[in-house]
């Protein structure tokens, strides 16, 4: 099976040519999706657990009469997987904990002035809507990148949805990882039907505040739609299909960098992987090593079409490799090349970064600490990875005693005459004089 990698070089092309070389096909019909995407929205707004049962029956396969994840699921679940799985899963959810827990929430206090007092302080969102996928495969690890955080948060309410399968059950490793974290509140609901229902509230899922998780372009769709909508849901970040870029010199392994392209491409057909070297010799090596390991793997299908929307980016030099992928944003950064940490001041934008041959993105996926759900299409330009900060308002407190006010009020009424406010400066004014008077209050 052609894998149909294209190799290109990059000093031969215009800055229009560069620009549409580097961007992501799902971003080719942004407005058709958006509308098939509002569709199912507004269905599940007006209709509830009805319509969700309706695109269950539709989109899964599975008629259900019960949404909910019972008591008696879950502990199915936890049978039907083996000791192994479940010491993989604790130990994931140690070392993501381990990572997550040093966020600091400890809140800060700051005299500004003499008499005026400045405070952050943290405050857990009241609701959160998790979403795990499961269209193509299950992913128990978003369940654990999306529920520890929320947990060290110390969110009150903590809601997951994940697809259902075949058999009408959720995927049993899901269920156990979500248990671990300790929610025990999940629906068998997926696509951007689950994220309405989380951003809106149905009569079996409760409305939440803000929705977290990755998933296809139409999960995607959905929660910038119900995000747009004051009457609907924060979004943690636009994340996506998912993506790696590989920055390889003369000394990385094509063996290891072909491994690493493959594990993105896997995931799903609109999955995006791209390598950018300074070798014309490593290049066509890493073109024929992903064709030899993609004739192996149970997905190859699927890898097989994310491959052919990829390509191989020739480079002159590794500064100019990280010029394209500082203009890519990737979801990843793998820099497989000598001396890597020297680079990794040179990264300006992207969501994770995995420095040497002996770092695999997968141990990012699963199990090094950081956090997996990151942002995609190039929104690394401007968002970061998720993190405990996501699953809590920051909220400012100020306190100015009347000492404080006689000093720095004067410069606030200045300021408020300035931009022609006298109800600001009045509400200055009436205390001044107050505290001229003796009477404080």
């Amino acid at each position: 099976m052609s894998t149909t990698l294209q190799s290109i070089d990059w000093s031969a092309l215009g800055d229009d040519e560069r620009r549409e070389l580097l961007r992501r096909p799902a971003q080719r019909d942004t407005g058709t999706l958006l509308a098939s995407a509002a569709l199912i929205v507004d269905q599940v707004r007006s209709r509830g657990d009805a319509a969700l049962r309706e695109y269950t029956a539709r989109f899964d396969g599975v008629k259900l009469e019960s949404l909910a994840v019972t008591a008696a699921e879950f502990d199915e679940a936890a049978a039907d997987i083996t000791r192994e799985q479940l010491a993989a899963l604790r130990r994931a959810i140690e070392t993501v904990t381990r990572f997550h827990e040093t966020q600091s929430l400890e809140p800060v206090r700051v005299q500004t002035a003499p008499g005026v007092n400045c405070e952050r302080v943290f405050v857990p969102i009241d609701a959160v809507g998790l979403y795990v996928p499961a269209g193509t495969a299950p992913l128990p690890s978003t369940a654990i990148m999306l529920a520890v955080p929320a947990r060290l948060a110390r969110c009150p309410l903590r809601v997951l949805c994940t697809p259902p399968r075949p058999d009408g059950r959720a995927d049993p490793a899901v269920l156990v990882a979500a248990r671990l974290c300790g929610i025990e509140t999940v629906f068998k609901v997926g696509g951007a039907q689950a994220i309405a229902a989380m951003a809106y509230g149905t009569e079996s899922v409760p409305k939440v505040n803000k929705v977290f998780g990755p998933g296809n372009s139409w999960v995607t769709a959905a929660k910038q739609l119900v995000a747009a909508d004051a009457d609907g849901a924060a979004l943690d970040m636009p994340a996506g299909p998912s993506e790696v870029l590989v920055i390889a010199d003369d000394a990385a392994t094509a063996e290891f960098v072909a491994a690493d392209l493959l594990a993105q491409a896997e995931h799903s057909e609109d999955a995006q992987v791209v390598l950018v070297t300074t070798t014309r010799g490593f290049a066509e090596q890493c073109i024929v090593e992903v064709e030899r390991q993609l004739a192996s793997l149970p997905r190859r299908e699927i890898a097989a079409r994310a491959i052919a929307g990829s390509r191989v980016i020739l480079v002159p030099d590794l500064d100019t490799a990280l010029e394209v992928s500082n203009m890519y944003a990737p979801e990843h950064l793998i820099l497989q090349v000598r001396s890597p940490r020297r680079w990794l001041e040179r990264v300006r934008n992207a969501g994770s970064v995995f420095l040497g041959a002996w770092t695999p993105e997968t141990m990012g996926d699963y199990c090094s600490g950081t956090n997996h759900v990151l942002p995609t299409y190039g929104h690394a330009r401007a968002y970061s990875g998720l993190g405990v900060l996501d699953f809590v308002r920051r909220m400012t407190v100020q306190e100015v005693t009347p000492e404080g006010l006689a000093d720095l009020g004067l410069t606030a009424r200045v300021l408020a005459r300035l931009e022609a406010l006298e109800g600001h400066a009045n509400a200055v004014t009436v205390r001044l004089d107050a505290i001229t008077a003796g009477t404080p209050q």
